[in-house]
């Protein structure tokens, strides 16, 4: 295994890197917002670009003309229509807004893809997995860096058996990136409970007490003085994370914690887009209804120069 494998290992096997003893590492995955733009339609249609299309494929379509914008956005339309009933529903387009929004995460998944696929079938076996990310590793009993392996790949199996729907010990893609990105997907959301309550729980008792949870952010390293968000932490641990207040947090609690259901930007998204865009106001898109409203869903060079404020107007 080379040195970027072994960090991949690592980087599975974990929920965050080690920070300095100082600093606050943070377990909660939040949703991330759809675009560093302000949401002010007066003004312009740039956040509601980047939530559509992503930040840098929204770049793209600025350098198109209108009827460029609007043949590529059509093509789009096709993809979102799911199951291709000539309609786009609020649902289809919350899903293809979170899927252009995780775009990372998926080149992500596409740059590791053929260093797994060892036999070339577009599918990773958990074998194949196993090989290339342990390969040696696991015939030495003692490894010099002191990292337990097969540890390690016990659990690295548990999830992969947890992504892998159908229960055939093959990845597809989509299950491939449910394995390395489990906490995008609900269906996974219970092994980042419990790899995240098995690195904190220090005592195995199942639970996470007080200072288990302030030991997994801060380390003391012979600091006497603990720095004021750690005395803040512990507040929040006494009076928000431990909501039966029976000094610890269970499965329950410890989910509430890092997977919280915070404001859904995408969902809040489509419902706009639909609003702005649904002309016979029968809660649902056509084709023609979304190219017409193209200069709110995609940019372009006319856009560049205001004519989208222009239109914005006459709606």
């Amino acid at each position: 295994m080379d040195l970027r494998q072994f960090l991949m290992c690592l980087s599975l096997c974990t929920a965050f890197a080690l920070s300095k003893p100082t600093e606050k590492k943070d377990r909660v995955h939040h949703e991330p917002q759809l675009s560093d733009k302000v949401h002010n339609d007066a003004q312009s249609f740039d956040y509601d670009h980047d939530a559509f299309l992503g930040a840098e494929e929204a770049k793209t379509f600025d350098q198109l003309t209108p009827e460029e914008s609007k043949e590529r956005l059509g093509m789009i339309v096709d993809k979102i229509d799911a199951d291709k009933d000539g309609f786009v529903t609020e649902g289809e387009l919350k899903s293809w807004i979170k899927h252009a929004q995780k775009k990372y995460i998926y080149d992500n998944v596409e740059n590791q893809w053929q260093e797994f696929d060892l036999n070339q079938d577009g599918l990773i076996s958990w074998d194949e997995y196993r090989n290339v990310t342990y390969g040696t590793y696991l015939d030495d009993p003692d490894p010099d860096d002191g990292f337990n392996y097969k540890q390690m790949m016990v659990r690295d199996e548990r999830r992969f058996k947890m992504a892998d729907k159908d229960g055939d010990l093959i990845a597809t893609k989509e299950e491939f990136t449910a394995f390395l990105h489990p906490e995008e997907y609900d269906y996974m959301k219970d092994i980042v409970v419990q790899e995240t309550m098995e690195d904190i729980d220090k005592n195995a008792d199942g639970f996470i007490d007080l200072e288990e949870y302030i030991g997994d952010m801060y380390s003391h390293d012979g600091n006497a003085d603990e720095p004021e968000w750690v005395k803040t932490e512990r507040e929040q641990f006494v009076e928000f994370r431990d909501k039966n207040r029976d000094g610890k947090m269970d499965k329950e609690e410890t989910k509430d914690w890092i997977l919280p259901s915070d404001y859904d930007h995408a969902e809040a998204e489509a419902r706009h887009l639909v609003y702005e865009s649904d002309q016979n106001k029968d809660g649902k898109l056509t084709k023609e209804e979304i190219v017409d409203k193209y200069d709110l869903f995609v940019g372009s060079q006319a856009t560049d120069f205001g004519e989208a404020l222009v239109r914005h107007d006459e709606f």
